[in-house]
């Protein structure tokens, strides 16, 4: 979870005038990629050794905890000899002229923030999902993108996957003929979150820096070990964790639709109920596009349920949908489609759960990120553009606002990107961020 320090943090919200000199650097199609991580958990971890893979080299490695730069560097150094820069502070790698992209694995609440720093100091992002926070956030790091022309990939990687490609060609083919009802499901096992006792702060760990923009709090170990997925303040709960991934499939497939006008939640802590968790274990959103209606299901209970597993991500097979907790079902006028997520693949089916047509997965991981190092050097817009990954990013923060303002329908516009007529909601599209921790109105 590595963090900028809080020493000097409000330089970085004025970053613009020195950003703005950098210009680009234009690297060669044989060129290597000097890549930063920013966050040392077990997904940073696997998506920058997976960068060497594709030519990259891990120059610098940012965590407020020393004990994870450590096993990072031991793992990074297993696939390239020369070892990376240790260091607890965002700044030394954003001033780094060593540096030509960031992945940010830090918790959710500091990709957005770090994202639009890296942006401002001329580096390409790419950043795991979701990619903000809030609404307000996502809007401000496609400014950022834009603005300082960086590559900006957000890592939903099912866009990258050839089975999902195929999907879309088969969709926009018309065979399925007219889609009106889309579903979408995170239906997941599940246990009650309890934070216990913390074991101490580990001696020089920097948690106010760590807590960010998020309301200040006394430090607990449940919370920075994972824990900290089960509180609003950081993160969406399992609907911005994973539901992410089958909605964004989902707006792939519809031809990435926009932002609906309208939507209901209902759900809460139904299962797990008095425990310390603040997200829901059971939530059922429904969204109101132009045409069709879209809903989420998710759950955090029935041990039946099961993600594809990766025996299947790996091998010509397919989930048994029914208990499939990870995928996708679009109703067409003339066939039906499911479709899995990171593998799985897709079948097209007529009455009687008869087999029109199908195609097996593959988990697409080092495709996307072959894609961002093919667009870091060519200048094209990737796959998973900040941009485009904004309508999926907006879906989920308007379900989750719709459940915490008391499980209510709402109304969108789109050209503001604020609720009509809904002061509570409206709350919520932006947060109170700390002093020393705002992103600048103007990126």
């Amino acid at each position: 979870m590595a963090i900028m320090s809080r020493r000097d943090f409000i330089k970085y919200s004025v970053y613009t005038a020195g950003a703005i000199s950098l210009g680009t650097k234009v690297l060669g199609a044989n060129e290597r990629v000097n890549v930063a991580l920013i966050g040392c958990g077990g997904r940073g971890n696997f998506v920058a050794r997976g960068m060497t893979e594709h030519g990259a080299q891990i120059t610098y490695l940012c965590d407020l905890h020393p004990e994870r730069l450590e096993k990072t560097a031991k793992f990074v150094s297993q696939v390239q000899k020369r070892g990376p820069r240790l260091v607890k502070d965002m700044r030394d790698v954003l001033d780094s002229k060593d540096v030509d992209a960031v992945i940010i694995g830090t918790p959710d609440h500091w990709h957005a923030p770090a994202s639009i720093f890296a942006c401002q100091a001329g580096k390409d992002v790419y950043v795991e999902k979701p990619h903000s926070h809030n609404i307000w956030e996502s809007r401000k790091l496609i400014e950022a993108a834009r603005k300082y022309k960086r590559i900006v990939q957000v890592g939903t990687q099912c866009r990258s996957g050839a089975y999902v490609i195929s999907a879309l060609d088969y969709v926009k083919s018309g065979k399925l003929g007219d889609i009106r009802i889309v579903k979408v499901y995170n239906l997941k096992p599940g246990k009650p979150f309890y934070l216990g006792d913390s074991s101490p702060m580990p001696g020089g760990f920097d948690w106010d820096a760590w807590l960010g923009a998020a309301p200040k709090r006394d430090w607990h170990s449940r919370i920075f070990q994972s824990g900290w997925h089960k509180f609003w303040d950081f993160s969406g709960g399992d609907m911005a964790d994973d539901g992410t991934h089958q909605i964004d499939i989902a707006m792939m497939l519809m031809g990435n639709p926009g932002i609906p006008s309208a939507v209901s939640c209902s759900g809460g802590r139904f299962q797990h109920k008095g425990d310390d968790a603040e997200t829901p274990d059971v939530q059922i959103v429904t969204y109101e596009f132009d045409g069709f209606v879209m809903t989420f299901e998710l759950s955090g209970y029935p041990r039946y349920m099961r993600k594809t597993t990766g025996t299947i991500r790996r091998s010509d097979e397919f989930p048994y949908w029914t208990q499939n907790a990870t995928r996708v079902e679009l109703y067409g006028s003339e066939l039906m489609m499911t479709i899995g997520r990171h593998g799985g693949g897709w079948q097209v089916t007529t009455s009687g759960g008869k087999v029109v047509d199908q195609m097996y997965g593959r988990v697409p991981d080092a495709e996307h990120r072959q894609n961002f190092i093919d667009c870091v050097k060519s200048r094209k817009r990737p796959r998973g553009d900040v941009e485009i990954l904004h309508q999926t990013c907006t879906l989920v923060h308007m379900g989750n606002i719709a459940h915490r303002i008391g499980n209510q329908k709402l109304w969108f516009d789109s050209k503001t990107e604020r609720f009509i007529n809904n002061a509570e909601a409206n709350k919520l599209v932006k947060r109170q961020a700390r002093k020393k921790y705002e992103i600048a109105e103007q990126v």
